[in-house]
């Protein structure tokens, strides 16, 4: 999935303006523009639009879990260059503070349900026999479901 499509989708469901979004990037320790977030809220046919980098993703999600989780002791974590379905889906579980039932439900709640071992496959190492891409589907699917599990709490 886009980077773009993915912080439109949780701005939406967390109901965030754009000055919010600035401050979820804050908390990451990244100074961003409100120009940077609303080109990056539009849509790839609309005048204007950037394309989000990965590293930008990755201080959206690591600010997202300092707002949802707090700030942990010592030093914070460095953004990836590179993200990937995979990691995006381990960022929300751990801003959500989801376990893996968790995850399971609201798979189900849209009914998309997975199995256990569908779902502990995106989480393992890539160098892992049993690791498996998470591809747009199921991160979409994720994210519709934390949609109508968030939306308006």
């Amino acid at each position: 999935m886009e980077n773009n499509d993915i912080l439109r989708r949780l701005r939406f469901t967390l109901n965030f303006n754009n000055s919010r979004m600035q401050e979820v990037f804050a908390l990451a320790d990244q100074e961003v523009a409100i120009s940077d977030v609303k080109n990056w809220l539009k849509k790839d046919d609309q005048s204007g639009f950037v394309l989000m980098p990965d590293v930008m993703m990755a201080t959206f999600l690591n600010g997202l879990i300092i707002m949802k989780r707090g700030k942990r002791e010592g030093p914070q974590p460095v953004p990836e260059t590179e993200m990937n379905n995979n990691l995006v889906l381990k960022k929300l579980k751990i801003a959500f503070d989801l376990q893996s039932d968790d995850m399971l439900e609201i798979y189900d709640q849209i009914d998309k349900g997975i199995s256990p071992h569908e779902l502990s496959s995106f989480f393992r190492s890539p160098e892992s026999s049993k690791y498996r891409e998470c591809n747009d589907q199921y991160l979409r699917n994720f994210l519709t479901g934390l949609q109508v599990k968030y939306r308006d709490v």
